[in-house]
């Protein structure tokens, strides 16, 4: 039976104290198939044939079929090796990117929880089959299509499959659709469609859709179009000029297709793309997994980062302290009401704390008939219970909406806020607790519950290594003013806590203009509610700084999408982890730091590579067609300029994993220094090679096919020597030292192109002693390019630093994308 068969046979109702068996569950998942949207994948043998239809492939094909029809065969036989291995680099590369990427999608697979052979467990949503029963929570994304069958209510937002802007109440015997996120409430379901078969399945293809390009990328790609543009003109003028002359038009095409070839920068989308997905797998291996590739270049920029409290900045590991009674007979009476308003299941950081101060044994005989769970606007929990003394409801949460819930007398109001701002000063959080015998006609205040969350270990110090890599840490919490200036106080971030609420009110999106500076000031914000997030990343980002911003549930996912990094941290929710950038699998802020320094590290070979790529193409391009028409001469041969980019190609494969300097500062793309230091460094390059070409005619007295012979090596020589240069910030000696996959695999193109050179090979041989001139001449420019260089930095300012990016006219760097790219 095809997957498709969920779609045509109606699922008989599952037993919800039991859900299938592992064997139904098995038989199901052969029967319907994965619950997943199938991917059209190309096959191998498809993708290698792309890299032969194409502008580049055609040209390169073009200069084949002249050589053919002229019968210079050597000329062929190269050209050919060049076009197998532009798309056997082409397609490793691309294999490389899909392997890395395929490894990162496994890791962010949603889970599930499905009750199995009587027992609740997580599962991968993939594994979920037509009839499993499930339970959805508050930011579960919903994985299947299921018909709701137990629990009081569930808000659903389903405005991503239906354009609903406001979230939809459902009711047992009800069904939500795979995709929707659930915002309130909680509900046992049982699975009706999977995979294909599915709401979302049959109206959307999202997983077909590509990620939008980074503007480090298009910047990068316009560059890359510029300069085929100029090799275009360079090359019309030489075929019109040559022609004049009466050069033979079927070897001057072949020569100039050729020329056109070696100078662009065909390789350099693919060398970009693979250099961010290695570092995205070299970040999943420190627990950070990238959902967005291009999101590395914000991420090597952000100089503020505002963090989470609960679970990210502290352990997440409440303890109850000793109970404030009220109403309450005893210690353990209001305990025990506390915990029976409570869910072990749920695993919720503040459930388990409350049942932990209980001894197992007190909740024997008492029953939850009906839960209500903890929501960010309501901040309380409410159960049912039946027990020894009959029926009853009890409720915890926030002290003053409990407080607000039973309406006390002024005196036990009094009080209870003074206990609360007493704890809140030792860094106490607290909670009420109320009971109704009524059915919640009228309720009474029991007590209160102090817990407390200490501090990370890490936390100051990660906090510390922040500001040392120039990113400023605020605290965001829900907590009261006085809990978030404790453990802030402790941590080292200052005290200026302000509370949300004063600094944007309650209405609307848009931050006053005064509060933008405000927030700029603070040290961290209390009491805040999910969209009081957004306005503060909204307020820095009007201020010019790039944010990230930490969170975890359903409500947090608009201030993740508004900012540069949307961070989601361990257990977020799924429909956080959906909206993210960078997703955390471990606890604390220590991985993000970790990620911002592979950031730096990628965004600096990134640029090494475009300086050196658009220094090359200045060099072979204008020097061969300069000569050509100065002294009518052609300074290569076809072959040579085959060999050339062969040669120069090969070593770039390896800068992925290049040793780099680490920046203490953010780093942001800077096209103005980029342009002037590698044009800079290719003109002088155009110098170098005239005045080896110079010396090979004058002093050497070399015929035309030797000094052909010289200037190929010396354009191998000099530009794998100016790759070291560009490589480093600093002078080239200077650490940090190039990684062995480069260094060995410069050197073995140097040996081939000295062996090649020195032995004669498809080309005049070289007296070696005339090949060690080349190099000692090579070597000196060396030192004179990163003079040059380091000169450019003192007169343009140093590589690309936050300070350094240009602002438009709204004070948003030119090159940065967050604030808006969701919009």
């Amino acid at each position: 039976m095809t997957a498709g068969a969920n779609a045509a046979a109606p699922i008989e109702e599952t037993d919800l104290t039991a859900g299938l068996s592992a064997a139904q569950a098995r038989k199901r998942l052969e029967t319907f198939g994965p619950n997943a949207l199938e991917e059209h994948r190309v096959s191998p043998l498809k993708k290698l044939a792309g890299y032969f239809w194409g502008p580049i492939p055609w040209m390169i094909e073009a200069a084949a079929v002249l050589s053919a029809l002229d019968a210079h065969w050597a000329d062929l036989a190269i050209i050919l090796v060049l076009l197998l291995f532009n798309a056997g680099v082409g397609f490793w590369q691309e294999r490389k990117a899909d392997d890395a990427l395929a490894a990162l999608k496994n890791q962010l697979a949603l889970r599930a929880r499905a009750l199995r052979d009587g027992k609740w467990a997580e599962i991968d949503a993939a594994d979920l089959v037509p009839g499993d029963v499930i339970r959805i929570r508050l930011g579960d994304v919903i994985p299947a299509d299921v018909r709701l069958r137990e629990g009081a209510y569930l808000s659903i937002d389903q405005a991503a499959l239906t354009g609903e802007s406001l979230p939809v109440a459902k009711k047992p015997g009800e069904d939500a659709y795979s995709g929707s996120i659930a915002k309130q409430g909680e509900m046992v379901a049982q699975v009706t469609a999977t995979g294909a078969n599915t709401f979302f399945g049959r109206t959307a293809k999202l997983v077909e859709g590509a990620g939008a390009v980074s503007h480090f990328q298009r910047a990068v790609l316009r560059i890359g179009d510029f300069l085929i543009l100029v090799a275009l003109v360079l090359s019309a003028v030489l075929i019109l000029v040559e022609l004049f002359r009466g050069e033979s038009p079927a070897r001057l095409l072949q020569f100039v297709l050729i020329l056109v070839v070696a100078s662009i920068p065909v390789a350099m989308p693919a060398v970009l793309s693979v250099t961010m997905a290695l570092g995205a797998l070299a970040l999943s291996k420190k627990k950070a997994i990238v959902s967005r590739l291009q999101s590395i270049e914000e991420m090597a920029g952000i100089d503020i980062l505002c963090s989470d409290k609960t679970g990210t900045l502290t352990q997440n590991k409440l303890t109850l302290g000793d109970p404030e009674l009220f109403a309450a007979t005893d210690t353990q009476a209001l305990i025990l009401a506390g915990a029976l308003a409570s869910k072990a299941e749920d695993k919720d950081a503040i459930d388990l704390a409350v049942i932990g101060g209980l001894n197992e044994a007190a909740l024997a005989g008492y029953t939850q008939t009906a839960f209500t769970p903890f929501d960010p606007v309501g901040k309380r929990t409410q159960a049912d219970v039946t027990g020894p003394q009959g029926a009853f409801r009890v409720s915890k949460g926030a002290p003053q909406v409990i407080l607000d819930l039973c309406a006390p007398d002024d005196a036990t109001v009094t009080r209870a806020k003074g206990i609360v701002d007493a704890l809140a000063t030792k860094g106490f959080r607290t909670l009420g607790v109320a009971r109704s015998d009524d059915a919640g006609q009228s309720w009474v205040f029991l007590g209160i519950l102090p817990l407390f969350d200490p501090p990370r270990e890490d936390s100051a110090l990660t906090i510390a290594e922040a500001r040392a890599h120039g990113i400023e840490v605020k605290m965001v919490t829900g907590d009261d003013t006085a809990i978030g200036r404790e453990i802030s106080g402790k941590l080292g971030l200052g005290t200026n806590i302000r509370p949300a609420t004063d600094l944007f009110g309650s209405d609307g999106d848009q931050v006053p203009a005064d509060a933008a500076q405000q927030v700029e000031a603070a040290d961290g914000f209390a009491r805040v509610y999910p969209e009081h997030k957004y306005r503060i990343v909204k307020a820095l980002q009007d201020r010019g700084h790039l944010v990230g911003m930490t969170g975890d549930g359903v409500n947090d996912s608009p201030a993740i999408k508004q900012a540069d990094v949307g961070i989601a941290v361990s257990g977020a929710t799924d429909a956080a982890r959906a909206a993210a950038d960078l997703i955390l699998t471990t606890p604390g802020l220590s991985t993000i730091i970790s990620a911002v320094e592979e950031a730096r590290r990628i965004f600096e070979r990134m640029t090494s590579y475009t300086i050196y790529r658009i220094a090359m193409t200045i060099d072979i391009m204008l020097f061969v067609v300069l000569a050509m028409l100065i002294f009518g001469v052609y300074p290569l041969t076809a072959v040579m300029i085959i060999l050339l980019a062969l040669l120069d190609d090969i070593p770039i494969m390896t800068i992925a994993y290049d040793n780099t300097w680490l920046s203490k500062k953010p780093v942001r793309w800077n096209m103005p220094w980029v342009l002037g230091v590698s044009s800079l460094l290719g003109f002088l390059s155009v110098i170098q090679t005239f005045g080896l070409m110079y010396l090979g005619k004058i002093p050497f007295a070399m015929d035309t096919p030797h000094l052909q012979t010289m200037i190929f090596l010396q354009l191998v020589v000099g530009g794998h020597l100016m790759l070291f240069v560009t490589r480093n910030r600093k002078s080239f000696w200077r650490k940090p030292y190039p990684a062995w996959p480069l260094v060995s695999a410069i050197l073995a193109t140097q040996v081939l192109a000295v062996l090649v050179t020195g032995f004669g090979w498809l080309m005049p041989a070289l007296p070696w002693h005339i090949i060690a001139w080349v190099w000692v001449y090579n070597l000196v420019w060396m030192v004179v390019l990163d003079f040059a260089k380091l000169g450019a930095d003192s007169l343009m300012g140093h590589r690309p630093r936050f300070k350094q990016v240009l602002l438009d006219k709204t004070n948003r760097p030119l090159f940065s994308h967050g604030a808006h790219r969701h919009s």
